[in-house]
């Protein structure tokens, strides 16, 4: 048993892992297959493709998807381009998710010719199994697999992978009994995140694969966090600008519109909450926010409360939804014009793409305008440049500026960041995921992190709990895929 890692090594994108179940006759799983962004997308100006499909598919006996974020699922399509036929297994809610993530991701990538996306999305439902958390489901006659809540976004799960290369068909893998148990993190949620329960730790992990987006940092509690979101509103609303809030249409934009709903419920009959709109302008996010509340027995007690006291988490009525890119366009034009006071909550959450980009386009200068930024920046994404070289961080003399769609715009709007509300748990949950699996893991391995993340969370849990950490690179899997049959390479 070994594990391959085919993105999610170099940062924070492109999320995919394959366990070697049996070298003396291969069969495998592949956990994720996420596309890259920001400067992992890059990667053909060192001669290297990022879309191809460069590993031996062969083996691979089922792909199983943590969630439906885009770095973790958005090379499918190429999987399948390559020639994969087999199972595709996600928790239930990820599975009715997918769809729509992989038809918006073909719309922007591949082409908006509708026959074809159908013909696509197909091929995915013949070979798409949902399957229910926490039961253990049988892969082979050597690998079961157990599904268990990340609290990350809807549907999100951890993966616990059972293994017992002496098993065989009339005596299959019991979980209960010897054999070895890996585990793929996936993304794990925050501990305050809105909406979702907390993830649980495993009771068992012999080898843990986790995750590392923020090892090196610390949160916000909820309560600091929704004060700092509050302070911001009011400043820009009082400056008569506007709130321009990327955010991924799954999972970051539920959570803000709850958190929203709850100050409109605390100060709404006070200036400015009580003449405050909030755009929603995602149709995307739209469809996934009527998901979130199709899907409410996922929800945690506190959301459910809420319900039961009637009110409406993600659809109170200062939201308005915009639809049409005709209606999007009118609505860029009228702020820019009028400078009238409103909260905007536009993918993409990195600003590589999307709605977001014509507000920032039209916005940026303006110093009236406010840009919050609540999750996670990508090397080398317009997000991770607004941050940089915003007004307050810019290190050079005059305004900094930010390249959107080849072109270049000066930043003279204020440019926020509130760590709090990211989806990913942060150091300390990390460390205590790890910490309440009993008996610790044999081997932990950081995946999904920048290098210094990994680093510095792979110090803190040497030092408290005494575990050993490594931290895989592309050249040790680049070393690894050489050694076995010829690799699929297809894009088609």
């Amino acid at each position: 048993m070994h594990i391959k890692h085919h993105g999610g090594v170099a940062g924070v994108t492109g999320s995919c892992h394959e366990l070697c179940i049996d070298a003396s006759s291969p069969h495998s799983l592949l956990i994720d297959c996420g596309l890259f962004q920001g400067k992992d997308a890059r990667r053909h100006e060192e001669g290297v493709d990022p879309l191809i499909i460069d590993f031996d598919i062969t083996p691979i006996e089922a792909v199983v998807l943590t969630h439906v974020h885009i770095d973790h699922v958005g090379r499918l399509p190429y999987l399948l381009g390559a020639g994969y036929k087999g199972s595709i297994i996600a928790s239930k809610a990820s599975a009715m998710l997918l769809p729509m993530v992989l038809e918006d991701a073909l719309k922007v990538g591949f082409t908006r010719d509708k026959k074809v996306i159908q013909r696509f999305l197909d091929v995915i439902d013949k070979q798409l199994i949902g399957i229910d958390p926490e039961a253990w489901y049988p892969i082979s006659d050597q690998a079961t697999i157990r599904l268990q809540r990340a609290g990350h976004i809807l549907g999100s799960c951890y993966v616990e992978v059972h293994i017992d290369e002496t098993a065989t068909t009339d005596s299959p893998v019991d979980p209960e009994s010897t054999g070895e148990r890996v585990v793929f993190s996936g993304d794990l949620g925050a501990d305050d995140t809105p909406l979702l329960p907390e993830p649980v730790s495993p009771e068992r992990a012999d080898v843990l694969v986790l995750e590392s987006t923020y090892g090196d940092r610390l949160h916000e509690d909820r309560a600091h966090r929704q004060a700092h979101l509050k302070a911001i509103i009011e400043h820009a609303l009082k400056n008569d600008g506007t709130v321009i809030i990327p955010a991924f249409s799954i999972g970051r934009t539920q959570e803000l519109l709850y958190e929203i709903e709850d100050l409109f419920q605390r100060y709404g009959d006070t200036e400015p909450w009580n003449k405050l709109q909030i755009i929603l302008d995602s149709p995307l996010a739209a469809d996934y926010t009527r998901g979130y509340q199709q899907l409410k027995s996922l929800w945690d007690e506190e959301a459910k409360m809420r319900v039961s006291q009637g009110r409406h988490p993600l659809a109170f009525d200062q939201l308005m939804t915009i639809d049409s890119h005709k209606e999007h366009q009118k609505m860029v034009k009228f702020l820019k014009e009028t400078g009238q006071g409103a909260v905007v909550i536009a993918a993409s959450g990195m600003c590589a793409g999307g709605r977001v980009v014509n507000y920032l386009k039209a916005l940026l200068d303006d110093p009236r305008s406010d840009v919050i930024f609540v999750g996670y920046q990508a090397e080398g994404t317009p997000g991770r440049d607004l941050l940089r070289y915003g007004p307050k961080n810019n290190p050079h003399e005059g305004p900094g500026w930010v390249r959107l769609d080849g072109q270049r715009y000066e930043i003279h709007a204020q440019i926020h960041e509130i760590d709090g509300y990211s989806a990913h748990a942060d150091q300390k949950g990390l460390v205590n995921f790890v910490a309440n699996i009993d008996p610790l893991p044999r081997e932990v391995r950081l995946v999904h992190g920048d290098d210094e993340a990994k680093v510095v969370l792979k110090s803190v849990l040497e030092r408290e709990l005494k575990v050993s950490v490594m931290i895989p690179t592309e050249a040790e899997t680049e070393a690894e895929t050489s050694q076995d049959q010829p690799a699929e390479k297809s894009k088609s």
